[in-house]
């Protein structure tokens, strides 16, 4: 069975020690990457970055219309809600913070959208993945042209615009950073990273990510955000803090066991699946721990429906033959898009200045 998430090798057989299990969430990022390079080439998505984070030995095989399909609508749902954040209060400076960002390419069509954008952009990762993307980024001119040109500080023209330890993996720049770190050390009271600012309004990403921890590991860094981001009410500037998360659902129905089961043969287990397996959950996940002003969810299925506009579902159509369109709707009622924010009112009382106003317009399905 094909299924549009981050795919793993398969372990060797043999209880697997911590370093192999761990070698195998890291190896879901190539696969992701080949999964997004597949759906660039066959026309459903722009990304001229993806490809050269793929290393020369890295195989770049086309992937069934379902993957290319799951892979579209993943990216054109978190680009909507990451840009619904990005748009709201535009005078003023946003961070986004991308948890498990792996070969990601989002900073880099973000800036080359819009060069202009006043963005602070982190993301985390183990070592031995930011260490490929930086090493990537040296190998093309193109990519560290782009952080070149996005950290220029204003009346600087000549000196450094970034500096990267290959070796241990960091890259740090006026308005990139790239940290190796292991998301299971955030807990609450967990210093923040270097160039994190934690007065702007943030938003954090997972893509098929937190899925991978265990309950307690996840919900620790859902506390880390909202206890170190958090600002006063009395705040004369909306600086709320929201999150988004792609992860997989269900689970308990015949389809689900057979997703679980074919995962679980390269080697993944997905670990909060029980504590978040439905949209219900993921909503309650989001108002317990913390981003409870407000909070959506909706499964792919229902994003492919409402989310996206006739004439590029009639688009998509064509790029090539879905003859499995009842597993298409089954497997994408497996897969969720949830988020939640927390903001407090502003002096103004105008909730149109708030952070997170447009991702309160966001079509939510009713379950």
């Amino acid at each position: 069975m094909a299924v549009p998430t981050r795919f793993a090798m398969p372990t060797a057989p043999g209880s697997a020690s911590s370093a192999d299990k761990d070698r195998t969430v890291q190896q879901t990022d190539i696969d992701a990457l080949v999964s997004r390079c597949s759906a660039v080439k066959t026309g459903y998505l722009s990304d001229p970055y993806a490809e050269l984070f793929l290393e020369p030995s890295a195989p770049r095989d086309r992937r069934y219309p379902l993957i290319n399909r799951g892979t579209y609508i993943r990216t054109t749902a978190i680009d909507q809600i990451v840009a619904g954040f990005l748009s709201q209060s535009s005078k003023t400076r946003k961070q986004i913070i991308s948890l498990g960002a792996g070969s990601d390419t989002r900073f880099f069509r973000l800036v080359a959208a819009d060069p202009s954008i006043d963005l602070l952009y982190h993301e985390f990762d183990f070592p031995q993945v930011t260490i490929r993307k930086i090493e990537a980024i040296q190998r093309h001119k193109e990519l560290s042209t782009a952080i070149s040109e996005f950290s220029k500080l204003p009346g600087v023209d000549d000196g450094p615009s970034f500096q990267a330890d290959v070796g241990a993996g960091s890259l740090q720049s006026q308005n990139y950073y790239i940290h190796p770190l292991d998301l299971r050390t955030l807990k609450p009271g967990t210093p923040l990273p270097i160039g994190i600012d934690p007065s702007l309004p943030t938003l954090f990403i997972s893509e098929c990510c937190l899925i991978y921890l265990t309950p307690n590991e996840a919900d620790d860094i859902f506390k880390w955000i909202t206890t170190s981001f958090r600002q006063p009410s009395q705040s004369a500037t909306a600086n709320g803090v929201g999150i988004v998360l792609y992860e997989p659902i269900g689970g308990d129905d015949s389809f689900g066991k057979v997703m679980i089961r074919n995962l679980s043969q390269r080697g993944i287990v997905l670990r909060t699946l029980q504590r978040y397996s439905t949209l219900d959950r993921q909503k309650e996940r989001m108002r317990i721990l913390g981003f409870n002003t407000g909070m959506g969810a909706c499964d792919v299925n229902f994003i492919h429906d409402r989310w996206i506009e006739q004439r590029e579902k009639e688009r998509i159509d064509g790029l090539e033959l879905l003859d499995e369109r009842e597993e298409w709707v089954l497997l994408a009622k497996h897969y969720c898009v949830a988020w939640g924010w927390v903001e407090s009112s502003l002096p103004s009382g105008d909730t149109n200045d708030l952070t997170f106003h447009n991702w309160s317009q966001l079509p939510v399905q009713q379950t």
